[in-house]
């Protein structure tokens, strides 16, 4: 049975599907376009990336597609109002935020008529995100990969924020690898649709270095480990050399403060340098960011396949909510 398609303020996209937005140059108009062509929201990585390089991203995305784009900015970010308005002053679709929470950016989103989607991990904070204006809330569990707001698993936080969440969209968001997890979370669990991030590392449009991508798929399931961040929250990444090395201990303190970086930062690593280091094909010293389901992906795909892919195998067992039907 088809999926439906997901409204988020005046846009639709026909296929339920946000790609996150990953930071340091994972995402950017190379893979969001892509996505956005193929029906769902692709998603610009803002946190850290200079104003005008962002605005210059997001122009090129929308050239590239007369689909939808959004853009991820943390709310940790020091220049995270800066960011907000430079990416409406460039056409954004919508705004999609998190690792902290902002009440002013609703204000600023009905101002300027720019949804603004607030990643969540807990019923209250989606239910106060709906009061005060949220376009849609995105449910992100442990199985993500990143930063983490909650230890607990998706299927167990995700009950208690539907039932939070009357009248907007909620995404569920967390491990999420193929169709059939879609199709489940929107069937069995009430989704409104699904965030899917690890997967579209390993497309051919993403722009990460090709060691990058094969640190994914080397991984094992014993290698997507937690380690600690300077923003003050877990972590879900790949063991590499670093993570090894900070999870036993050793000091990588780091008092210098890059540009357009956190407002708050403990200065343990510069996360910052660490991100970009791997992106660019540094593993060994670098912090691949991942989610927990990583493992599970063995293939580098064009955008438009994992697309077929996922519509295929959601739409082959989706029930409309009337209950999932397992593969057999």
């Amino acid at each position: 049975m088809k999926l439906p398609s997901l409204t988020i303020g005046k846009f639709t996209a026909s296929f339920p599907l946000i790609q996150g937005g990953m930071s340091i140059r994972v995402s950017t108009s190379s893979l969001a376009a892509p996505v956005a062509e193929c029906g769902g929201i692709g998603v610009i990585g803002g946190s850290s990336l200079p104003t005008e390089e962002l605005q210059a991203d997001i122009r090129k995305a929308k050239s590239m597609t007369d689909g939808i784009i959004g853009v991820n900015i943390m709310f940790a970010m020091k220049n995270f109002y800066n960011q907000v308005m430079s990416s409406i002053e460039s056409g954004i679709d919508m705004i999609i935020t998190g690792a902290g929470f902002s009440r002013d950016i609703f204000k600023i989103g009905k101002e300027h008529g720019v949804p603004v989607v607030m990643i969540v991990s807990s019923p209250a904070l989606a239910k106060l995100a709906e009061k005060l204006g949220a376009s849609a809330v995105i449910a992100e569990a442990a199985e993500a990969g990143g930063h983490l707001g909650t230890n607990q698993p998706l299927r167990s936080i995700f009950p208690a924020i539907r039932d939070a969440i009357k009248k907007i969209p909620l995404i569920a968001a967390g491990g999420i690898t193929n169709g059939y997890e879609m199709a489940e979370m929107m069937d069995e669990y009430g989704a409104d649709g699904v965030q899917v991030a690890s997967r579209f590392v390993l497309s051919e449009e993403c722009d990460v270095s090709p060691a990058f991508k094969q640190t994914y798929l080397a991984a094992k399931k014993e290698d997507i480990v937690l380690t600690t961040s300077p923003v003050g929250l877990p972590g879900q990444a790949i063991n590499t050399p670093f993570v090894r090395k900070m999870n036993a201990g050793e000091s990588f303190s780091s008092k210098k403060c890059l540009e357009n970086c956190l407002k708050h930062c403990d200065h343990h690593y510069c996360i910052t340098e660490r991100l970009n280091m791997s992106r660019l094909g540094n593993i060994a010293e670098g912090l691949v960011f991942s989610g927990r389901n990583t493992y599970k992906m063995k293939d580098i795909l064009p955008v438009a396949e994992i697309f077929r892919q996922f519509r295929e195998q959601a739409e082959s067992v989706y029930m409309e909510g009337k209950g999932f039907a397992p593969v057999v």
